[in-house]
């Protein structure tokens, strides 16, 4: 099978569904802030089946009964006894999609990225781990470097899963110009950045400390003197509250900023108009919410909104940059292919 061989529209749409499954779990996981383990995946699914066995469980019954089937052999009893239903679903899609891989329902060109994304996903159940054994002894928290380097992956994990997704079958435009992708795609990073601050602001409370806005510590820039208490001064930047939360409000400036800039410009060329102007609305809606959640210290069903919203402005931002990236010239897949 070539790297062009054509792939049938309805193969196509299964992978995205099963894609757009894996990123609803990372969702879920990302909003609960759960950690994803590593494990042995090999024998998840009991039977081959095909036909019926490419389409996984549809109900909480099918899962439950895929479940049972698993918990029957060796392998549940011997090493994974006690697992959750949760957690087998990880195990499951894993598997399915190894399968899925290599009976030539993903085109070439897509493997190397998937393959990336699934040892991405393993090295995050590793890094989960680092970060809840750093809370073990010694402290009564979470390293907040760990957290938000955990938190980053995980996002940058799901932007790629949800780019990948929409390749499958995302409709053909026109090229768009090099000015409205490289400014969608500096939003997705600038956001993806903002969610390893927010991470870090989560990780030392300092969305307690400094509840006063637009002014902060006294004044809209903070004393050089209390930005940059400790020594060596790096350590201001994953440390000091005021200086993490001083971080995460520019951040905040400059993303909004960004997006209105790429808004009026998709405006101005007429391309990807709504998109653009549902990313500066998503931007400027989160951005109200974080004022809000500072103003009353971060309870938590506010801190949890903004959690929630970061996901959701990502995930709007990466959907968006997709499209404007998405060549005419050169698409994933579609009817084209099909009948090629």
């Amino acid at each position: 099978m070539s790297d062009h061989t054509p792939v049938p529209e309805p193969h196509a749409r299964a992978v995205r569904l099963w894609l757009l499954c894996v990123a609803v779990m990372i969702f879920m996981t990302l909003v609960v802030g759960g950690a994803t383990r590593l494990t042995e995946s090999g024998l998840s699914i009991t039977e081959w089946k095909p036909v019926t066995g490419v389409v996984p469980p549809l109900s909480q019954a099918g899962w439950q009964a895929e479940f049972e089937r698993y918990r029957a052999i060796p392998q549940y009893r011997e090493l994974n006894r006690g697992m959750s239903l949760e957690a087998f679903k990880v195990i499951y899609w894993w598997e399915w999609s190894h399968r899925l891989l290599w009976c030539g329902w993903v085109p070439k060109r897509l493997r190397a990225r998937l393959w990336a994304i699934f040892g991405a996903g393993a090295f995050l159940g590793a890094v989960g781990w680092w970060m809840v054994s750093s809370g073990l002894a010694g402290r009564v928290s979470v390293s907040e470097y760990r957290l938000a380097f955990h938190l980053a992956l995980a996002a940058a994990i799901y932007g790629a899963v949800l780019w990948t997704a929409q390749q499958m079958t995302a409709p053909m435009i026109q090229s768009a110009p090099a000015r409205l992708r490289i400014g969608a795609l500096v939003v997705v990073i600038m956001v993806l950045i903002q969610i390893y601050l927010g991470a870090l602001v989560a990780g030392l409370d300092a969305g307690l400390v400094f509840n006063t806005w637009p002014l902060m510590d006294g004044s809209f820039i903070p004393p050089a003197r209390h930005l940059w208490f400790f020594e060596p001064a790096w350590r201001n930047l994953f440390e000091n509250r005021l200086t993490v939360q001083f971080e995460h409000r520019m951040m905040a400036y400059a993303i909004w900023l960004a997006a209105m800039v790429h808004a009026n410009d998709a405006w101005t060329l007429r391309r990807e108009t709504a998109g653009a102007l549902i990313l500066a609305g998503a931007v400027t809606l989160q951005a109200m919410l974080g004022i809000v959640t500072l103003l009353e210290q971060s309870p938590i069903p506010l801190a949890l909104a903004h959690q929630i919203a970061a996901i959701l402005v990502f995930t709007i931002a990466v959907v968006h940059a997709q499209r404007l990236h998405h060549h005419a010239a050169q698409p994933a897949i579609g009817p084209a292919e099909e009948s090629a």
